[in-house]
């Protein structure tokens, strides 16, 4: 009995022998794990890697989902461009487009979106229109007369523009995007613009749609009527008015003003639509980019993982043979 005893003591004591690989590192100095383990997948932990996959998962479900949302109401918003087209060009031909004209009270109508996850669409607005701004102060000369500001519709535009072009900035209108865009709430926001800000030229800038892929940056000019009426006078052709008659008992000017003042609200309902239009193609475009870098990412994961579960596993086979070995010698 007390050599029963004595064999099972003796077996307690073999099985609690270190392996060779832990007497070792606890014969070593304190060192930390990531310095002793080896660079790359293997030093890092399953379970991170686990948790990156799976929130990059849930991002790669997001970007889809927005694309699919983007592609949904784009052929809605692109049929509704191309029909808005007819409107504005009959104007542009009637009463011209002059951007080179030089004028006092220049505004720049910057159109941008409201919501971000679209490309350089915003940026694009933006750059052009700060390039406007320096252009048309670049030929004014000094005088209390000579001044150019903003109207700001977006309110990504508005946070871009307000860090270095605060005092210039006129009138700010965000959530234009917030319900379909139509005439009806686009003429109300031209009369609106008409009625407090001063002008002598309005430079629409938006991004005019071409594909999904494409889109132009693209700059309208509208003429105060007292500014057209100067410019014919002075012999410039601005437009074809001068070739029609003018019958009934309003006056040119008259005619001009209200000309003038539907010449906006199409090209401003036109422009916007345009401007969403490209919005959309740019966040399809955006979200299948981004689909497709987080699949890529996702493969350089999963193999991260199985190298460093691979490894877990090689360690802990080496440890069990080492320590049969021990148990054997």
């Amino acid at each position: 009995m007390a050599m029963a005893a004595l064999r099972r003591e003796g077996r307690r004591i073999l099985l609690s022998t270190p392996s060779p690989a832990a007497a070792m590192a606890a014969r070593s100095p304190a060192v930390s794990q990531p310095e002793i383990a080896p660079h790359g997948a293997r030093s890092i932990s399953t379970q991170v890697v686990r948790n990156r996959m799976k929130s990059v998962k849930n991002i790669q479900k997001i970007t889809k989902a927005m694309k699919m949302v983007a592609a949904s109401k784009l052929r809605a918003v692109q049929i509704r461009t191309e029909n808005s087209r007819g409107l504005w060009q009959p104007f542009t031909a009637l009463l011209g487009d002059a951007p080179s004209v030089d004028v006092n009270k220049n505004v720049i109508v910057a159109i941008t979106s409201d919501k971000g996850l679209c490309g350089g669409i915003n940026s694009t607005s933006v750059k052009v229109s700060k390039a406007l701004h320096k252009l048309t102060s670049a030929f004014m000369y000094s005088g209390p007369e000579k001044e150019s500001k903003y109207v700001i519709l977006g309110e990504k535009g508005k946070v871009q523009l307000i860090r270095d072009s605060r005092k210039s900035i006129e009138m700010t209108v965000s959530e234009l995007q917030k319900n379909p865009i139509n005439y009806t709430q686009t003429a109300v926001l031209a009369d609106d613009i008409l009625k407090n800000v001063e002008f002598d030229a309005l430079r629409l800038v938006f991004n005019k749609f071409h594909s999904v892929i494409s889109f132009k940056p693209t700059m309208t000019t509208i003429l105060s009527p007292e500014v057209m009426e100067k410019e014919t006078e002075s012999g410039g052709k601005v437009g074809d008015l001068d070739s029609y008659e003018i019958e009934g008992g309003e006056t040119k000017s008259e005619i001009l003003q209200n000309l003038t003042e539907f010449q906006f609200s199409c090209v401003l309902y036109n422009a916007a639509l345009e401007n969403a239009c490209s919005e959309l193609g740019a966040r399809m475009s955006a979200m299948d980019s981004s689909s497709r870098n987080a699949g890529d990412m996702l493969d350089r994961l999963t193999l991260t993982y199985n190298r460093t579960r691979q490894a877990s596993i090689t360690t802990e086979l080496i440890e069990i043979i080492s320590g049969a070995s021990a148990l054997e010698g």
